[in-house]
C-alpha cells in the first residue's frame, strides 16, 4: 500500500473512499470538511445517518453513496467519540475500521481527513497505523471465486487538518508507522500460518530472510548447538517431535562504537510452533488454534525488524528457542526430572506446562548476556485469560521500575497490559519432593505460578514476562483487528525501546564481550558424571 501525506480540502480529492474520522458534536455542528462533503451531497445525507444511528460515537460507522455530487464514490464517516475523552487508539480503531469497510466495498484507494484539534504527527501515526494494520488479511489458502474480483487498497492519502502542512514530524511519524505495522503484519504472518508450514525450521529461516534484510545479525543453531548449551529442558520438549529444534539469536548492532559498547535490551519470545500437550494431551478444541503457541517469538521478531528501523542507541539482542510439543514413544514423562541449563532440577508434573521449560533455558541464556533489561513475551497459560479476559495481556516484574517502564510502553502503544502479582509466596506451589522444583503450580493463581516459574532463571537481571495468551488470536474482525493473529505485543516493544533511547544506559566499563555461558552447578556436573 501507498500512503502518503497531503495537504488541502479533502472533500475535493478523487478516490473510492472519503474517510471522515468526527467527534460526537460535529454530527451536529459539522466542522470545515465534514460541512462542505453535507453541502455538496444535500440534507439527505446527514439525515440518513441519524435514520441509521450514527451519532458519532466511537466504534461508529456509517458509508453513503455519492453518485457524482463529488470526486470520492463513497463517504465513510467513522466516530472517534467525545473530544475530551480522545486517545490516539481511537483515531487508530477508527482507521482501521475504514480500511475493513473499503475491503468490504472494494475500494481501490482512499483520501482520510484527519481530525482537527489533535496533534498533527500523533494523528499521522494513529491513522496510518490504523489503515494499514486493518488492511491486513492472511487468505493465502483461500482458492479465488471466479465471480468475486479481488481489489486491494492499494492508495491512501492522509490529509492534514487545518491547512498544515507536511513537516519532519508528521513526515517521521508516517515512516514510524509503517515500520510498526510491517513488523506488526509480520508477526501476524508467522502466527497465521498453518503449524505444518510453520515448523521450528520454517520460523528460523523467515527470521533469518527478513533480518538479513533488515541489516540484523542473525544465529541459528540445531539440536547439536542446544546440546551444548546444555539445555535440558529445551531438549526435553523437543524430544518426541520429528521437526528440528532451533535455537535462534537475532541482534540489533548500532553502528556507533561507542553506542555498541552498551549493555542491550533483551527480548524472549516463546516459540512453540504447535503444542498437542505432550502426554498430558490436550482435547481436540483446545489443540485446534495451538498454531498460536509462537506468537510471543512472532512478537518478539516483528518488533526487532522495525528497530533495525528505529535505529535505537544501543544493542537489542532476541532469543528464541522453537520446538514442537508432541507426543511418541520418546516423549518426556510425567515424573521425569528434567536438568536445567542454570542447574537448577524441575520435576515434570505437567507436559502440557511446556513453554515455561523451553524458556526458562532461554531466559538463562539471555541472561548471561547483562542486558540492562530483559523481557519475554509468551502464551503461557489459560490462566491469564480467565483473569483478564482476551484483551489484556498479564504484567509480571519484581521490579516496580521494570513494571513501570513495560506498563508505560503499553499505553503509549494502544495496547493493554495489566499488573498481576509475582509473590514470593508463590514458590511454596512449586516445591517438589524429589527435586528443586516442579514445573506446574496450584489450579489457582496459575499465571502468577508460571511467572514465579521463569523467575528463577533470570537471576537479578530486570526483567518483566509478559503473557499474551488472551489477546495474541482474536475470533472475531474488530476494529484493525481481523480473525485469528492480532501482533499483539510489537507495538508495546516498540514503545519501549523509544522511551529507552530517550535515556540510553552508559556504556560498559570494560569492552569485555559479554559472557555466553557460565560455570556449571556440581549437580549438573553429577548428573553428568552419572548419565
Amino acid at each position: 500500500m501507498q500512503l502518503t501525506l497531503v495537504s488541502g480540502e479533502a472533500s475535493r480529492a478523487a478516490a473510492s473512499l472519503l474517510v471522515l474520522p468526527i467527534f460526537d458534536a460535529e454530527v451536529k455542528n459539522p466542522g470545515a470538511t465534514l460541512g462542505a462533503v453535507a453541502e455538496a451531497l444535500g440534507p439527505t445525507f446527514l439525515e440518513a445517518a441519524a435514520e441509521e444511528g450514527f451519532k458519532g460515537g466511537a466504534d461508529q460507522s456509517f458509508v453513503f453513496h455519492t453518485h457524482g455530487a463529488l470526486p470520492a464514490s463513497r463517504v465513510v464517516l467513522v466516530g472517534l467519540g467525545k473530544q475530551d475523552a480522545f486517545e490516539d487508539e481511537i483515531l487508530r480503531r477508527a482507521a482501521g475500521r475504514a480500511a475493513k469497510i473499503a475491503q468490504r466495498v472494494k475500494a481501490s484507494s482512499a483520501v482520510v481527513a484527519l481530525p482537527s484539534g489533535v496533534e498533527s504527527a500523533a494523528a499521522v501515526r494513529a491513522a496510518a497505523e490504523g489503515v494499514l494494520l486493518g488492511a491486513y488479511r492472511f487468505d493465502r489458502y483461500k482458492s479465488p471465486s471466479k465471480n468475486d474480483k479481488k481489489v486491494e487498497l492499494a492508495k491512501v492519502s492522509l490529509v492534514l487538518a487545518d491547512d498544515e502542512k507536511k513537516s519532519a514530524a508528521t513526515t517521521a511519524a508516517l515512516d514510524l508507522a509503517e515500520a510498526v505495522a510491517a513488523g506488526t503484519n509480520f508477526a501476524r504472518d508467522l502466527v497465521n500460518e498453518p503449524a505444518g508450514v510453520m515448523n521450528p525450521k520454517a520460523l528460523a529461516d523467515a527470521i533469518s530472510k527478513a533480518g538479513k534484510k533488515a541489516g540484523l545479525s542473525i544465529t541459528v543453531g540445531n539440536r547439536r548447538q542446544i546440546e551444548a548449551q546444555k539445555m535440558g529442558m529445551f531438549l526435553a520438549v523437543a524430544r518426541a517431535s520429528t521437526e528440528e529444534p532451533q535455537l535462534i539469536h537475532v541482534v540489533y548492532k548500532p553502528k556507533n562504537a561507542e553506542h555498541a559498547k552498551r549493555p542491550p535490551l533483551a527480548l524472549v519470545g516463546k516459540a512453540i510452533t504447535f503444542d498437542s500437550g505432550g502426554l498430558s494431551l490436550k482435547p481436540s478444541d483446545a489443540m485446534l488454534d495451538m498454531k498460536i503457541d509462537m506468537a510471543g517469538s512472532g512478537a518478539v521478531f516483528g518488533a526487532m525488524l522495525a528497530i533495525a528501523k528505529i535505529a535505537p542507541p544501543f544493542p537489542v539482542h532476541a532469543f528464541v528457542g522453537a520446538c514442537e510439543n508432541m507426543i511418541g514413544g520418546n516423549a518426556y514423562k510425567l515424573g521425569d526430572v528434567l536438568v536445567s541449563r542454570a542447574g537448577k532440577t524441575v520435576e515434570v508434573t505437567n507436559t502440557d506446562a511446556e513453554g515455561r521449560l523451553v524458556l526458562g533455558d532461554i531466559l538463562h541464556w539471555a541472561a548471561e548476556h547483562e542486558p540492562f533489561q530483559l523481557v519475554d513475551l509468551a502464551t503461557l497459560t489459560g490462566a491469564c485469560m480467565v483473569a483478564l479476559g482476551r484483551d489484556h495481556v498479564g504484567v509480571f516484574s519484581p521490579s516496580d521500575e521494570v513494571a513501570d517502564d513495560v506498563l508505560g510502553a503499553f499505553r503509549s502503544a494502544g495496547e493493554f497490559g495489566w499488573r498481576l502479582p509475582l509473590h514470593p509466596y508463590l514458590k511454596e506451589t512449586l516445591k517438589s519432593d524429589i527435586a528443586d522444583m516442579r514445573n506446574a503450580g496450584d489450579r489457582y493463581g496459575g499465571a502468577s505460578s508460571a511467572a514465579m516459574f521463569l523467575k528463577e532463571f533470570v537471576g537479578e537481571t530486570p526483567w518483566a514476562h509478559l503473557d499474551i495468551a488472551g489477546p495474541a488470536s482474536y475470533n472475531r474482525e474488530r476494529n484493525y483487528q481481523g480473525k485469528g493473529a492480532t501482533g499483539v505485543g510489537v507495538r508495546t516493544l516498540i514503545e519501549l525501546v523509544r522511551k529507552h533511547a530517550e535515556n540510553p544506559p552508559a556504556p560498559r566499563t570494560s569492552s569485555k564481550a559479554p559472557r555466553a555461558a557460565k560455570a556449571r552447578s556440581p549437580r549438573r556436573a553429577a548428573a553428568k558424571k552419572s548419565a
